[in-house]
């Protein structure tokens, strides 16, 4: 029986869309190619599909399409590739509702602000061709799934080549935003380097101020959430390495203090910390399931070890609950457990007195009854 691969709702829709779409954009490439002179192949575009920005006022769902166009195959299986393994762990561990959410707003607001600045640099320098720029693929959502797993598992090591590479997950977004910015530099490849600092920012900022995530350190038996993860191991300076992370922490702390400053956001609490201190630290006692085994072990994700935790959590509680009221009901005895006064015997008659004497001495003597006879020796 062959084995039956188990893919989540919104990521098996995710992964349909996306060889649904790849293949109609680049159908319709192909016949616009074909009719088309040598000189004008590069111009080719269709907007009704991926975002250009000059069209996309016209064509605005292509704000959310766009981001499941690849224009060619090998784009097309990284992209496939990362929804297929990073989609399943991660709406597992979310939910699908909490999953759709960081897709909706991982696709959205890059391509959007992608529009916006090929727009206004067109405008600034009058290069008319910088609004005609196509801007697809699934860059911002594969720069979301990197900030995702920093904040769920940011110490787990991922082996690859059979042990031959280990690297740690906290590591992979500061080298994602490093390869494409060179290939941006170097191959010219700047639409895909800006979505890609497009989508940390956003994924981040998302994952770090206003998205809702389960209370693990809360021992209350309902379940509770809190907004954002305030923990030190998630700040944006934390993504690049130590010798950069101070001058980014001073950069970033200033732009914090004026959103602050205009209510943009608000102020972490100590108290938010360290609730997110010990969420960041409850995660990193799960660990990472395997993404490549399909079997039993596969199988069980964060949401029941989340439950499990919840359970243990709440028995514990119990627990202490009843031997605080054990304690209580100890230092404060019922009516029945109180000392009962001593009942005083009642008085005795002097003939009851001697007869119970006589018995009792009956009984010390090994219980024999004797009888003296009344008047047989007495003149001897």
């Amino acid at each position: 029986m062959p084995p039956r691969i188990n893919i989540p709702p919104i990521t098996r829709v995710l992964l349909l869309t996306l060889l649904a779409s790849s293949f109609l954009y680049n159908l319709a490439r192909w016949r616009q190619i074909s009719t088309m002179p040598q000189g004008q192949i590069a111009k080719v575009s269709v907007p009704y599909l991926a975002l250009v920005p000059a069209s996309s006022l016209l064509n605005p769902w292509t704000f959310l399409t766009t981001t499941f166009v690849e224009q060619n195959i090998f784009n097309l299986l990284i992209n496939a590739a990362a929804l297929f393994f990073g989609g399943k762990y991660l709406e597992r561990a979310w939910g699908s509702k909490e999953f759709g959410k960081v897709i909706l707003v991982a696709s959205f607001v890059p391509n959007l602000t992608a529009t916006l600045a090929y727009i206004l640099w067109g405008a600034m320098f009058g290069t008319g061709e910088t609004a005609q720029v196509t801007l697809s693929g699934g860059i911002a959502i594969q720069a979301a799934f990197l900030v995702a797993f920093k904040q769920l598992v940011p110490e787990h090591t991922v082996t690859i080549l059979k042990g031959l590479v280990k690297m740690r997950v906290k590591h992979f977004v500061s080298l994602f935003l490093l390869a494409n910015t060179v290939s941006g530099f170097v191959l010219g490849t700047d639409t895909a380097a800006l979505l890609a600092w497009l989508g940390v920012l956003t994924s981040w900022t998302y994952l770090r101020f206003y998205k809702r995530q389960p209370d693990l350190s809360s021992t209350s038996t309902t379940p509770s959430t809190l907004r954002g993860d305030a923990s030190s191991t998630f700040t944006f300076a934390s993504f690049f390495p130590d010798v950069l992370q101070p001058p980014i922490t001073l950069l970033t702390t200033q732009i914090y203090n004026i959103l602050i400053a205009l209510k943009i956001l608000t102020p972490f609490s100590n108290e938010d910390i360290a609730s997110g201190n010990e969420q960041a630290a409850a995660r990193g006692e799960a660990g990472l399931p395997s993404l490549l085994n399909n079997a039993g072990r596969g199988r069980s994700m964060a949401k029941r070890e989340e439950a499990e935790r919840r359970r243990a959590l709440a028995l514990k509680a119990l627990d202490q609950r009843l031997s605080v009221a054990s304690m209580g009901r100890g230092q404060n005895p019922t009516p029945s457990q109180q000392p009962q006064p001593q009942q005083q015997p009642a008085p005795q008659s002097t003939a009851q007195a001697q007869a119970q004497a006589q018995s009792q001495a009956s009984a010390a003597l090994g219980g024999t009854d004797y009888t003296p006879e009344e008047g047989g020796s007495g003149g001897r």
